[in-house]
């Protein structure tokens, strides 16, 4: 029996909705994909894109009429991406729906609608009160986040022993037979407190950790700069980055195009593509479907 899977559809003024509507047929033959839009703004979004309406798609109605600006940050999209989202999260709650897929919001869209959430991820932990984990990747390699859209300055006083243990407790919950490869902070993993003791308190939460899940699920710290060779990707498929670029750099290089992003630690499952609005294409009908595609196949294989 196919699952349902509820569609978040984005800002309106991104590649989102071509996305999907790209996607649709391919998409169907997977799930049944419930699409959280209303008929006006999606028929409008068909014009833009010179398609014609698609009979079989599901639409579950979100209030909203404003005209689409291809490309432009606009409060009304923000608002409207908002309201998609918070729709596909109901519908699961509901148990209508049996993960949500998400494609991408603008950040600042958001913050001119008057929104105090900075994207998909602080959301669900305001709305769940649980701490969401943000995983980004693909098969080949998944990198799983400790701190995420804090300044760099910031990072290195976010790295306190109890809260990184918590961190993977719950990340092996998520992933429970999976090894984990941990990143250190600083260059050489700090050379023993030469260069930083930030790494005294990361071996301090892995072996706490790995005490607690009952083997040695977490490996490290790893020297950063070598943790992403072809050897060490040959052993691992999982990793946790202590900050944002020190992991999706890395992976976006390898990967940018199949990788997706997965909300871990959560009573829901969410899944989502790993790129944003792309407005300098939105419109155009050169938006690629792969991530999209991917975050599909996750979220179905996560719901069983």
């Amino acid at each position: 029996m196919k699952k349902n899977i509820a569609i978040s559809i984005g800002d309106l003024n991104g590649v989102g909705i071509e996305i999907a509507i790209k996607s649709h047929k391919e998409v169907s033959k997977l799930c049944n994909p419930i699409y959280c839009i209303n008929s006006k703004m999606l028929t409008r979004a068909l014009e833009l894109l010179d398609k014609k309406a698609i009979k079989d798609m599901k639409l579950h109605s979100v209030d909203g009429d404003f005209k689409i600006k291809p490309g432009k940050v606009d409060a009304s999209s923000g608002k409207y991406s908002y309201s998609s989202f918070m729709s596909a999260i109901k519908l699961c709650e509901e148990k209508k729906a049996d993960a949500v897929v998400t494609l991408p919001i603008h950040k600042e869209a958001w913050m001119k609608a008057g929104l105090e959430f900075k994207g998909h991820t602080d959301l669900l932990r305001s709305h769940f009160k649980q701490d969401a984990i943000m995983m980004l990747g693909c098969k080949e390699m998944f990198v799983a986040l400790f701190t995420e859209h804090i300044p760099l300055k910031e990072v290195a006083s976010s790295i306190k022993y109890k809260k990184l243990k918590e961190f993977f407790i719950h990340l092996s919950r998520s992933i429970p037979k999976e090894k984990v490869a941990v990143l250190a902070l600083n260059p050489h993993a700090g050379d023993n407190g030469v260069l930083g003791d930030e790494e005294l308190r990361i071996t301090k939460a892995i072996k706490s950790a790995n005490k607690k899940v009952g083997f040695e699920q977490f490996l490290g710290p790893l020297v950063p700069d070598v943790a992403f060779t072809p050897h060490t990707r040959s052993k691992y498929s999982y990793f946790v980055a202590m900050y944002h670029d020190q992991g999706l750099a890395p992976l976006k290089a390898l990967h940018f195009d199949e990788s997706i992003n997965i909300s871990l630690n959560l009573p829901i499952i969410r899944t989502s593509v790993d790129h944003g609005t792309a407005f300098d294409i939105a419109y155009k009908s050169e938006a690629k479907t792969l991530s999209y595609m991917n975050a599909i196949k996750s979220a179905i294989e996560f719901a069983k």
